[in-house]
């Protein structure tokens, strides 16, 4: 139904007049001036995201993959694609037990202000990146700003650990997962991974590109790791008086999302301190910022040329994404924006090279699905560690 403002009697008009006055200045003042005073671009009018659409399992293009009766998981000793759920029911391990010797859990933070590799960058809040016109794979991000921090990080220590032993750990992001930790508790009571130390760290704030978290884990080089072995395993140590190996084949990488990539990130370009990586939903995808013509197209290039192109490395490998993951077609500008799409190449290119990988399609489960994980992750954790002696 449409209303002519000049049915209102005159004093309502003038009411209704100056209350849209108000609500233009208001939003002025507000929004527009203050974006223009710092050269901010505004964001447009908002809308919904769409849901990821449910993908197939059985889509031709896909890999070929074992389907496993409902509520099963994949063989840790099993290599190859695996379909599971629909329904996840958590797995035992994921509980804790009064009759199992449950693991110390410390914790410390860190500044910023202290760090050689990350002095702290953030986007201004509201504000995103727009696409180069002349190479709509690069991201242009212009409200990044130098922005100080606190991280946490979260270590695990089992109860079986002799203190002064040298012992294998895992690093994981995105912390503290205290789902890990459970898990950890029951495998190594009942021997199935060895007795080791979690070390769980914060991301330093923010997502994607421009923002700290974005820097760090979805960055194409060797900084993280080289930021974890310089700033943070020291510290570990010291703390708490524990030794870590220095053994690649005792050092193990986790993550989801972009912690996922981060995880891989770290073992491909520092092989010699890392040879175990675990991921859920990874973002195999353009997600790099600062653009690097190295790496033109982020952790995509895993899958589209580095894994083909280059040596097999003593890389083991366990990852998962869902059928609803992340999927959204406002910035599919490039091609390379489907993290289910990436996860399905990245099996690919893994089995064409002849590596130890397992990788679980999960049907009915979203982005880093915490009851998938739930289900999942001690027979992760399981397959991740087969070999280590």
């Amino acid at each position: 139904m449409t209303i002519c403002p000049t049915i209102f009697p005159t004093k309502e008009k003038l009411l209704f007049r100056s209350l849209a006055t108000i609500a233009i200045v208001f939003t002025l003042v507000v929004t527009v001036i203050p974006a223009i005073a710092q050269n901010q671009t505004l964001p447009g009018p908002r809308t919904n995201r769409p849901s990821p659409p449910t993908r197939d399992p059985h889509t031709p293009g896909y890999v070929a993959a074992k389907e496993l009766p409902d509520g099963e998981v994949p063989s840790a000793d099993a290599d190859g694609n695996f379909i599971i759920g629909p329904t996840h029911k958590a797995a035992p391990e994921m509980s804790v037990h009064d009759d199992v010797p449950q693991g110390e859990v410390h914790e410390f933070t860190m500044k910023s202000g202290d760090s050689k590799f990350y002095p702290g960058i953030a986007r201004e809040k509201g504000t995103f990146g727009t696409p180069d016109p002349k190479n709509p794979a690069k991201l242009i991000v212009t409200t990044s700003h130098a922005a100080p921090y606190t991280r946490r990080v979260t270590v695990y220590v089992p109860r079986q650990y002799v203190p002064g032993t040298a012992a294998p750990f895992i690093v994981g992001a995105d912390g503290p997962d205290k789902l890990l930790f459970t898990a950890l508790d029951n495998l190594i009571a009942e021997h199935r991974v060895p007795v080791m130390i979690a070390i769980s760290i914060s991301n330093g704030s923010g997502d994607a590109q421009g923002s700290e978290r974005g820097l760090e884990y979805d960055t194409m080089s060797g900084r993280y790791a080289e930021f974890v072995e310089q700033e943070v395993l020291p510290l570990v140590e010291s703390k708490y008086g524990m030794k870590l190996t220095k053994d690649p084949d005792g050092r193990a990488t986790m993550g989801g999302s972009s912690g996922g990539s981060c995880a891989l990130i770290m073992a491909w370009y520092h092989p010699e301190l890392y040879h175990r990586v675990l991921t859920y939903s990874g973002t195999y995808i353009n997600q790099q910022w600062p653009w690097n013509p190295k790496t033109p197209h982020g952790a995509w290039g895993f899958h589209d040329k580095l894994i083909p192109k280059t040596k097999r490395k003593p890389i083991r490998i366990w990852m998962e994404v869902g059928d609803r993951d992340l999927y959204n077609p406002n910035v599919m500008r490039d091609g390379m924006h489907d993290w289910v799409l990436a996860n399905e190449q990245m099996a690919k290119v893994l089995a064409a090279k002849k590596y130890h990988y397992q990788f679980v399609f999960a049907e009915n489960a979203g982005h880093v699905d915490r009851a998938t994980k739930e289900q999942s992750l001690p027979e992760a954790l399981e397959y991740l560690w087969r070999g280590y002696k």
